[in-house]
């Protein structure tokens, strides 16, 4: 078979000599047994007679047994690894073979020429000798290795004595490479105080790690929760850090099942994992349907979201992925990668501007695209409070360009990325992806192609992310900014954020915006906290955390849906679906965009306030944008009136807005 690895010829003989000397040790066993039992039986004064059936019995049981061995492919395994589970399959293959002897013996001999008590001797014997010697080899290995890293050994501690826990005990003994000498385990539940597990001892709870680190010396505590919340994972974290003590994890168990030797994937604790977010499954069939065979077009390709996205689709065989963004430097990354990890793969890397509606014809004239993933936008809140035209330009009618030309040129589906912060928006960048929905919403009812959006929250470790700004300060010796100390957000990882838009687009029919269920929103302050804490330092103390108030459009808390968006449930447990009692005029929106141009190409601050506020009636303009716009409007007109602005929290609120300044 092409590609398959074939064994050497010396780790096949190898491989044969094991199992030979295996048969061979096994059938010795056997035949122990059967003279032990018979000895046992007439008391070590074996009559004259019963020397011939003895020795029949000897060779059809020793026979018969090596054969049911051998069958049950008992003497192919590895001695050093006999697990409970081997244990298990060795009574029952001694069994099976004691049973074939006891019947071929008493066709041939008769019921009367052995006594039956030999008959049960001889089966428990021969269990005890073959497991004895496994069992002898796997202590005889274990002992040498402990001898030969006699010194070298972490002394360790694992935190869970649950099933990770335990699994975790077998893979560090038979792990040569992994030396750890594990001390004993700490769980929180008391029930398990004092339990003896696998040889190790239950020595306390995680209120007691202190305590013996000291009195053990401990150098390395291993997290063997994967199924542990953020906050355990936080609590645990500060008890590793309070005793002093390295500390890393196991992982859940999606990513054991690429892998089952638990001990390889033992890794450094995560942000991720404080988070306590459980990885989501995908409807791989649905998806691969929809994808396998197409040509696949990401707009955005060489950003965090975009690139990611092109990773996920790579595996479902798409005829073609093109790869489109201006940023050429990222996109050169992003196609070094994917050709490297997927070398079947048909990569373009397109260079253009989505603005651009040449360019973006020019991709779909030449690939004709099947699927667009719209994952290109202007994302960052305050750069977009200063650059309010540069985010209307690419947000909005960047999204109709590529929308567009995408229905001219039959594109089946397009999926949107969009975000929490378009409901209710404060923010222009939120404002302009609300827009961007309505405006492929529009053309759903226009075209034949099926248009749907995906919010999700913040993405943990994208480019600008608070994560990696965070990071950043921590290694410079701090201090690490936050906002608001009750700043909240949703988060989720990279990958989670791609899966969700490929799930997305395998269940759309066209109009849905698809958001993820992202469990509870998070503190930033307590993200922050954190990360030091990860990074082995303690908040307030090591690094300092300062406050340095909302910035302009961001809000204190963010939602996931409007008021007027109802719930229906999809095939995905962890994805809704809202679907808006509001109805979007194909028309209405076409002659607002038409306004909208003029206004950007006036570079009318006043105009998009008034615009983006009828497009978005839920829209609130920052103080700041509406200053600049009165402030304009007032320059035109000589009208000096503000408007009445209240503050509630962090949040501007529009209470009055003067239609006849923004109107000149």
């Amino acid at each position: 078979m092409p590609g398959r690895l074939k064994p050497s010829r010396h780790g096949e003989l190898d491989r044969i000599g094991r199992r030979v000397l295996s048969c061979f040790l096994d059938l010795t066993a056997f035949s122990c047994a059967v003279l032990v039992a018979f000895e046992l039986r007439f008391d070590g004064a074996l009559p004259a007679q019963i020397l011939h059936p003895m020795f029949l019995a000897m060779f059809v049981w020793a026979g018969l047994q090596s054969a049911a061995f051998i069958g049950f492919r008992v003497s192919s395994d590895h001695w050093r690894h006999t697990s409970m589970y081997d244990a298990a399959r060795v009574l029952v293959a001694s069994l099976a073979g004691s049973i074939a002897g006891v019947l071929v013996i008493l066709m041939l001999l008769g019921p009367w020429s052995i006594p039956r008590s030999v008959y049960v001797l001889d089966w428990l014997l021969a269990s005890l000798f073959t497991l004895g010697g496994r069992m002898a080899v796997r202590v005889a290995i274990t002992a040498r290795m402990l001898i030969r890293n006699e010194g070298q050994l972490t002394r360790t501690v694992i935190y869970g004595a649950g099933s990770a826990g335990l699994a975790l005990i077998l893979e560090l003994r038979q792990n040569e490479s992994l030396k750890c000498d594990v001390i004993g385990l700490i769980d929180d539940n008391l029930r398990k105080a004092n339990l003896n597990l696998h040889g190790k001892k239950v020595l306390g709870t995680g209120k007691n790690l202190g305590a013996l680190v000291r009195k053990h010396s401990v150098k390395k505590v291993l997290i063997a929760i994967p199924s542990a919340t953020g906050q355990q994972m936080v609590r645990i974290l500060k008890y590793a850090l309070e005793a002093k003590v390295e500390y890393q994890t196991v992982p859940s168990l999606g990513e054991l099942i690429h892998d089952a030797e638990l001990g390889k994937q033992v890794r450094n604790v995560a942000v991720e994992d404080l988070l306590g977010r459980n990885p989501v499954r995908l409807d791989q069939r649905a998806i691969w349907e929809r994808i396998q065979g197409k040509v696949v077009m990401v707009t955005g390709a060489a950003g965090s979201i975009g690139s990611e996205i092109c990773r996920q689709i790579a595996p479902f065989r798409p005829l073609a992925l093109i790869g489109f963004d201006e940023a050429e430097t990222p996109l050169f990354q992003i196609d070094r990668e994917l050709r490297k990890a997927f070398p079947h793969l048909v990569f373009h890397p397109e260079i253009g501007n989505i603005t651009h509606p040449d360019n973006v014809r020019r991709v779909m004239q030449k690939f004709q695209p099947s699927i667009v993933y719209h994952a290109a936008a202007y994302k960052h809140v305050p750069m977009m409070e200063r650059h309010v035209f540069a985010a209307v330009e690419n947000n909005i009618f960047g999204t109709w360009q590529v929308a567009l030309a995408a229905a001219k040129y039959g594109v089946e589906d397009f999926v949107m990325i969009s975000t929490d912060k378009a409901v209710r928006p404060t923010s222009i960048m939120g404002a302009t992806k609300r827009v961007a929905e309505l405006v492929i919403r529009a053309l759903q009812q226009e075209t034949g192609t099926r248009f749907v959006a995906v919010r999700f929250g913040n993405v943990l470790g994208s480019n600008g992310s608070v994560v990696p700004i965070f990071k950043e300060q921590i290694a410079a010796g701090g201090p690490v900014t936050v906002t608001h100390p009750e700043m909240t957000r949703y988060f989720m990882t990279i990958p989670e954020a791609s899966q969700l838009v490929l799930q997305a687009f395998s269940m759309g029919n066209g109009g849905e915006v698809f958001v993820l269920d992202m469990g509870e929103p998070v503190k930033i302050v307590d993200l922050a906290r954190n990360l030091i804490l990860l990074s082995g330092l303690q908040p307030d103390r090591d690094i300092k955390i300062q406050f340095s108030g909302v910035r302009p459009g961001e809000k204190i808390f963010e939602e996931l849906n409007l008021k007027d968006e109802c719930l229906i449930p999809t095939a995905h447990t962890k994805i809704k679906s809202f679907v808006s009692h509001f109805d979007v005029d194909a028309r209405q929106i076409g002659a607002r965009l038409r306004d909208l141009r003029r206004i950007v190409d006036m570079q009318d601050v006043s105009g998009l306030a008034l615009i983006l506020k009828e497009l978005v009636p839920d829209y609130n303009p920052t103080s700041r944008l509406l200053s600049e716009a009165l402030k304009l409007a007032s320059d035109r007109s000589g009208n000096t009136a503000w408007p009445d602005t209240t503050r509630y929290g962090e949040r501007t609120v529009e209470t009055r807005l003067s239609s006849s300044v923004l109107m000149n």
